[in-house]
């Protein structure tokens, strides 16, 4: 559910996937997992970028787990949770005080955080001597799925750092590995969970583009993009359209103005080197991308002539043509993740299930079902 669940939106899409039968969420920060608690998710979440100290009582009382890889984290952690030495006991009114699970996370060779093998067992027992840590998971991360040597050497280092905790006397926690890449490609043992991220969303990993994985294929995107234009005009031959201009029409030209921009997550980087979708027809995005705007010339759009009725897909399909996150991607030189991950909050997001729409959110208002049932459980918590 990290960023913003991917730029699709967190809140309502936890909301249905713990409904459907998710087991817990992954979030890369505190803030991210207190969003969904106030959403009304009730099932477990993981941190999986480190916490300051500061925020561990809140995320123990909110029952959320957090993610460790070096020692004077786990070390800050436990003295925060202390409480004037006597946090063995029971808080005020007689409750125990609730501990904070920790998932250790294992240096195997993504290079960016965890444990070397060598350092896990200080780090296990400096959670069993801190009454309010538990080892609740131990975990590591892929760096190219698709490379069947480069993951078995993980693997074998994550097997390795297992086999480390088992032999000083450690209880084995919930392990995972796999996100969607390893899930795709079966290349990796599903453990105790997976994390798929990009998958969740009905995209594939751009690295497995083309891949013979059976259930790649099978994905289809949940998000798509669309806007009707805010104006539609007839301008002459010579006239430049946006800031620059980098574009000159060549020829008398009809050209609608869609009310995104890269305020939107619409990036600059597509002036000139995008096209949409209207009527079934691709239509090239011309001029400089402004931080509200971007203009489509239909002038080749067959008769009638396109007007502010009409719906452009900026991503997604729309009749037998499809713009895809991949598509986007190449056209700007980044990943799919970032195409979908940049889809800004002010973005209106109306959700669809087969029986009809579900909810709506914009930066000021959630309707429908999901938004409902987030403002009552968000009401009725303890």
């Amino acid at each position: 559910m990290k960023a913003n669940a991917y730029g699709h939106g967190a809140r309502e899409i936890a909301t249905a996937l713990e409904e459907a039968g998710a087991a817990g969420f992954c979030v890369a920060t505190a803030d991210e997992a207190l969003e969904l608690r106030a959403a009304g998710i009730r099932k477990p979440i993981l941190v999986l970028y480190p916490v300051p100290p500061g925020m561990a009582r809140e995320l123990a009382r909110e029952q959320v787990d957090v993610s460790a890889g070096e020692l004077d984290l786990l070390g800050g952690l436990a003295t925060a949770l202390a409480d004037s030495g006597r946090d063995r006991g029971a808080g005020p009114g007689g409750h125990a005080r609730p501990a904070l699970g920790v998932h250790l996370e294992v240096e195997t060779g993504l290079g960016r955080g965890g444990f070397r093998e060598q350092d896990l067992g200080a780090a296990a027992d400096l959670i069993e001597r801190a009454a309010r840590l538990r080892i609740a998971g131990l975990w590591t991360h892929l760096q190219a799925a698709e490379d069947p040597g480069r993951t078995a050497t993980q693997l074998a280092r994550f097997d390795a750092a297992t086999a480390t905790l088992q032999r000083a006397g450690h209880r084995l926690p919930l392990r995972h590995v796999a996100a969607s890449g390893g899930l795709l490609l079966g290349n990796t043992a599903a453990l105790d969970g997976v994390r798929p991220g990009l998958a969740v969303y009905g995209v594939v990993p751009d690295e497995l583009r083309g891949s013979p994985a059976g259930s790649a294929a099978d994905l289809r995107p949940v998000l798509s993009l669309h806007a009707r234009p805010v104006r539609v005009v007839d301008l002459p031959a010579g006239w430049g359209i946006g800031y620059g201009p980098s574009f000159v029409t060549a020829r008398e030209s009809r050209i609608a103005t869609l009310p995104l921009g890269y305020g939107d997550g619409w990036p600059r980087s597509l002036s000139n080197r995008a096209t949409a979708l209207v009527r079934g027809h691709r239509v090239p995005l011309v001029g400089n991308v402004a931080m509200d705007a971007v203009m489509a010339d239909v002038t080749d759009v067959p008769a009638p002539a396109v007007s502010p009725e009409d719906e452009f897909v900026l991503l997604g399909r729309q009749g037998r043509d499809e713009i895809t996150a991949a598509d986007l991607a190449t056209s700007r030189s980044t990943n799919s993740w970032e195409v979908v991950t940049a889809m800004a909050a002010r973005l209106p997001r109306v959700y669809h299930a087969p029986s009809g729409g579900l909810g709506l959110r914009t930066l000021v208002t959630a309707s429908g079902p999901i938004g409902q049932r987030a403002t009552r459980r968000r009401t009725n918590r303890p």
